[in-house]
């Protein structure tokens, strides 16, 4: 089990702040978009492919990194 805490605009998007996913241990993010976008549609890919994820403390967009047992999933954030 993953659990996969989403922010800002991403939560809006799924509708809720947090879930718990059934995801094979060395699975990575490109299965957790992949997992997202089935479940939630595929218009969520767009934002998917463009959000960060902190994955234990490395903050990372590559598809080919393997998750912990948390993943925060971060969307580009304005500031200034």
């Amino acid at each position: 089990m993953v659990e996969v805490r989403y922010f800002a605009a991403i939560a809006d998007a799924v509708g809720k702040p947090s879930e718990q996913l059934d995801l094979p241990s060395g699975a990575t993010v490109g299965d957790l978009r992949s997992t997202l976008t089935q479940t939630y549609g595929e218009k969520l890919e767009p934002m998917l492919k463009v959000c960060a994820y902190l994955i234990g403390d490395e903050l990372t967009r590559d598809a080919s990194t393997v998750l912990t047992p948390r993943v925060d999933v971060l969307p580009p954030f304005a500031g200034g």
